[in-house]
């Protein structure tokens, strides 16, 4: 049975059934009750019954009497779910059909009427996420900050474990806070398992995303909530160039042993005192560091008291007599 309407199903709900449980209750519907006359409170109610076979005349008397509501409700639910499952298998070829068209939009030319495309706000993620899905060869990303929101993390996971499924080899900057976030570790795990390689570092970097060494993602110069494509394919080389020459200098994420320990806590506390000596802010630091304020400020409590100092000035005089300037690779023995 076809046609049936969501006007039908309302008025079957709120009244027709409530009328079939009467006729199955009384055993018959009498054909003289007036409220089945035409224009009658439940004429239109009862048609509907009568429609589905719900109900069926007595030829004695003009009543009618119930049905088994079973093969009435294969009758009409059954090529429901069958158009329906045709409509989605339908909708699903459509939308590959429209993917094939986006990827060809994507790559050529006329999707940014340029080398570069400016990204704001809520466009930024979709964007992303549609370059990721088209990525063939590789991906390279630099994240900075180590608090990345969890419920982010998890899309990016479930986005790049999809790249990852396909081939697409994957490579990961973190800063070396990075390694005390909980929720990084857990996205780590998740994406290393299907082969990502993570590795941190110590130097400040800004977020960089590559796909395919044929567009890249970078920071807009108006603030986090904006961004730019990048296409023109000496730019692109070039951001990639960065990014490899940090990744040979940065240590794999998954390494436990001390001495990986005792190095990333050097190199940190290398760069707090870069960040005194060039006499950065506290949160401008922290940011740069990839830390909280409050971490940091831990860091540079440990120093005044490797130091021996009450003050940054003091400790500033006291690295500076000893030649220290923050580019060492071993801390200094107290002399």
């Amino acid at each position: 049975m076809h046609g049936m309407s969501a006007e039908q199903r309302e008025l079957f709900e709120t009244v027709a059934t409530p009328l079939y449980e009467e006729a199955v209750t009384r055993g018959e519907l009498a054909g003289t009750d007036a409220r089945f006359a035409d224009g009658g409170d439940l004429r239109e109610a009862l048609d509907l019954l009568v429609q589905l076979g719900l109900l069926v005349g007595n030829g004695d008397d003009g009543g009618w009497v119930p049905t088994d509501p079973t093969p009435v409700q294969s009758r009409v639910v059954t090529p429901m779910s069958q158009q329906g499952a045709m409509l989605f298998s339908e909708s699903a070829r459509w939308a590959d059909a429209f993917g094939t068209l986006g990827q060809a939009w994507r790559r050529s030319p006329l999707a940014s009427r340029g080398p570069f495309t400016e990204l704001h706000g809520r466009a930024i993620f979709p964007y992303i996420a549609s370059i990721v899905a088209d990525a063939e060869h590789e991906l390279l990303t630099a994240q900075p900050q180590s608090d990345r929101d969890a419920e982010i993390l998890a899309a990016a996971a479930q986005r790049d474990a999809a790249a990852l499924a396909r081939g697409v080899r994957m490579r990961t900057l973190y800063q070396h806070s990075a390694r005390r976030n909980s929720a990084t570790h857990k996205y780590v795990a998740e994406v290393s398992r299907q082969g990502a390689e993570v590795r941190t570092l110590d130097e400040f970097f800004n977020r960089l995303i590559v796909v395919d060494r044929r567009v890249a993602v970078i920071p807009h110069y108006e603030g986090v909530m904006n961004a730019l494509a990048v296409r023109e394919p000496s730019m692109v080389a070039y951001l990639v160039d960065m990014f490899e020459r940090s990744w040979e200098r940065a240590r794999p994420f998954a390494q436990r042993e001390s001495s990986i320990t005792k190095g990333i806590a050097a190199e940190q506390r290398a760069m707090t005192i870069r960040m005194l000596i060039e006499g950065h802010a506290d949160h401008t630091s922290a940011k740069r560091m990839g830390v909280s304020p409050r971490t940091y400020a831990a860091y540079v409590a440990d120093l005044k008291t490797e130091f021996d100092c009450e003050t940054r000035f003091q400790l500033g005089y006291a690295m500076g007599q000893r030649g220290i300037s923050g580019q060492e690779t071993e801390p200094p023995t107290a002399d």
